[in-house]
């Protein structure tokens, strides 16, 4: 496996990524007429597109035969009020290959490229009913405030977890690197 800078032209390959991973996280959480609301696979494309072509903070996961199978996406935080600095916009690692300690990887990766930046706070929001919220609580990460979000026609809860300190959260997943 092998973590790298994206470019525009992944840009399918992350689509792909974004909609298996969002609908296989999502199904059990969203009702099913406001699942069925959201971006299609096109759209999501034309949005990678963009996004590749201004933000240089998104890495990609692929497997030795090129085929990407999850990807990191951040930058600046989109909240002030929350003071912190940055904010990982999404992070997708395909089911098959959950479970591997390659969500760490991703993160390990966006948390170096923070430091270059030079943020020292980082902040993701995710549904508070998505189970994989414990990943970021196993790391270190508090919830810091949470808000209610539109999905479709429906009301959903999302919570901001953050780390305030970058350099703990470097060195616990330096740790769990380790030992994996």
């Amino acid at each position: 496996m092998n973590i790298r800078r994206a470019c525009v032209e992944d840009a399918e390959q992350i689509a792909k990524v974004h909609e298996q991973t969002w609908i296989e996280t999502y199904q059990p959480i969203i009702e099913q007429d406001d699942l069925q609301q959201i971006t299609s696979f096109e759209h999501r494309k034309i949005m990678w597109e963009t996004a590749l072509q201004t933000n240089h903070h998104v890495f990609v996961l692929e497997t030795l035969h090129e085929e990407i199978v999850g990807f990191i996406a951040g930058g600046k935080a989109r909240t002030d009020y929350l003071e912190v600095e940055g904010e990982i916009y999404n992070i997708y690692v395909s089911p098959d290959y959950q479970g591997g300690g390659y969500g760490k990887e991703l993160l390990r990766t966006f948390v170096e490229e923070c430091e270059t930046i030079g943020y020292q706070s980082l902040l993701v929001w995710i549904l508070t009913d998505n189970p994989n919220g414990e990943f970021y609580v196993r790391l270190g990460a508090r919830p810091i405030e949470a808000e209610q979000i539109t999905i479709g026609k429906g009301t959903y809860e999302e919570t901001a977890y953050g780390w305030y300190d970058l350099q703990k959260l470097k060195q616990l997943l330096a740790s769990s690197h380790s030992k994996s």
